[in-house]
């Protein structure tokens, strides 16, 4: 697949203050998408693959914090930027308790645009990485689900178990296991599962802030604490006062970093970067790494009290391989997920194509059984998913990734002395690649956008691609 630029989508009904971001953000590598308002803001966000919103907070009729609850609610791994004046600064934060991941105030230094930005879109990226099932409570009604975690393997047995007793405490909780296993699903289980449900639960992914900003990312800034600081602003700390924080990657935090660490831990108290006040704080911390911390110790990379301030309650998920058994139960309700957003309508797996799914390693884990299943629905062309639907890799086809047709396997392409091994996977890839965009455009009946969408590539990207493997004429280019 063809890479593509991240996609910013920037909301305000001031022409220049778009005009001015829309600027920077193209400079900076982005493919930037404008809207005037809240409303129109929602609409793009609906017919098009969207990154990261940047939107103004007091807009007419659909203003900030309206398109805020909406988007998250469709879509609640989007990464959502508040810009605010100084006046609403109290509106921001309570933004950010709501979901956003960041806000601005105005005027913003350019740099500060910069770093948010790319923070939200690398905080996205190892989200989607780490990923599992549905957030907690859509998947609590299917067979063989538990705190919104679906299994019944004795791992899980006992995880629930863990669960049951230490949810609704105020114990410190580390979680570990490899990417994929879904650690923030248990993060998020413990907090909806205790009595600050109804509180903040904020996630800070420490792999993904720069080490010289980790410290203001968690306790906040006083104005003029720093170049860029114009206004003060709380750390993730503050804003999960009451509430839940999830430090994920805690293993990336730098040393120098820990010792303020596990001081607000032990006393929990902090004060701004900057600042002089003491601030005091009722949050329950929950880490997850998937590092192996006492090595990192024994390297002089993790102190060994902040360890033992952690490592309360331990918590480790068992890769998928350890708990093949509930490959079945996910199998079934990643199939029901995908017919539904595909508006697809397989009704089943053939045995199969169920056995290569069980007997498969799953080096991603769940994430990556959720990749297959989507791909494997996508293509589905027969009422039940069949063993030619999977991705070659399953198949012991290494690097297919669509099942292979006579024009897109290259099997057909004739070999010669004149064209070389590279001349010959040009030639293949240049077919698939026409087979794979086809297929999409035939699944949504021509509609650019939403196949756009299906193959995780920008329109404009697929309207590129259309124009070079000459699709574009006869398909009836909708989505306009």
């Amino acid at each position: 697949m063809l890479p593509e630029k991240k996609q910013v989508l920037i909301v305000d009904d001031e022409p220049n203050l778009r005009k001015i971001l829309a600027a920077q953000l193209s400079r900076d590598g982005y493919e930037v998408m404008l809207a005037e308002d809240g409303e129109q803001g929602l609409t793009m966000l609906r017919e098009h693959h969207i990154d990261l919103v940047v939107t103004d907070l007091k807009m007419p009729k659909v203003d900030g914090m309206m398109l805020l609850r909406d988007a998250l609610r469709e879509q609640p791994d989007l990464p959502i930027v508040m810009i605010t004046a100084h006046g609403t600064v109290d509106t921001a934060v309570e933004a950010l308790k709501l979901g956003a991941f960041d806000y601005l105030t105005k005027p913003f230094d350019k740099d500060e645009v910069r770093q948010v930005v790319a923070k939200a879109l690398k905080t996205r990226q190892l989200a989607q990485e780490e990923a599992t099932t549905e957030p907690v409570g859509k998947a609590k009604n299917e067979p063989g689900a538990r705190f919104g975690i679906i299994g019944q393997s004795p791992g899980l047995t006992d995880l629930y178990a863990v669960l049951e007793r230490v949810a609704d405490s105020p114990t410190t909780v580390l979680i570990t296991g490899e990417s994929g296993t879904g650690k923030e699903l248990v993060a998020r289980a413990l907090h909806e599962h205790s009595t600050r449900k109804d509180k903040p639960f904020i996630k800070v992914n420490c792999a993904a802030i720069p080490k010289e900003l980790i410290e203001s990312e968690l306790f906040g800034y006083e104005r003029g604490a720093f170049t860029g600081a114009v206004s003060s602003k709380p750390g993730r700390f503050e804003l999960a006062n009451g509430g839940t924080l999830f430090l994920d990657e805690v293993g990336e935090i730098p040393v120098e970093m820990q010792v303020k660490l596990l001081r607000a831990l032990q006393e929990s108290e902090f004060e701004r970067v900057g600042g002089i006040k003491t601030i005091h704080v009722d949050v329950r911390l929950v880490a997850a790494t998937n590092r192996d911390l006492k090595k990192l110790i024994a390297a002089g990379g993790f102190r060994e009290d902040l360890f033992y301030r952690l490592n309360v309650v331990s918590i480790r998920l068992p890769a998928l391989r350890e708990r093949d058994t509930d490959i079945p139960l996910l199998v079934e309700h990643f199939l029901a997920k995908f017919n539904e957003r595909l508006k697809k309508q397989v009704t089943g797996v053939e045995p199969e194509a169920r056995d290569i799914l069980s007997a498969y390693g799953w080096p991603g884990n769940i994430r990556e059984l959720e990749n297959v299943m989507e791909r494997s629905v996508l293509f589905c062309d027969a009422q039940k998913l069949r063993v030619e639907d999977l991705p070659g890799e399953l198949r012991g086809n290494a690097g297919s990734v669509a099942p292979p047709t006579s024009d897109a396997s290259g099997s057909d392409i004739p070999l010669s002395a004149e064209g070389g091994l590279k001349e010959h996977v040009k030639v293949a890839m240049s077919r698939l690649e026409r087979d794979l965009v086809s297929r999409a455009l035939k699944q949504t009946s021509g509609n650019v956008t939403h196949a756009a969408r299906l193959l995780k590539i920008s329109r404009k990207g697929l309207q590129l691609k259309m124009k070079e493997l000459g699709l574009r004429e006869g398909l009836g280019e909708k989505g306009e």
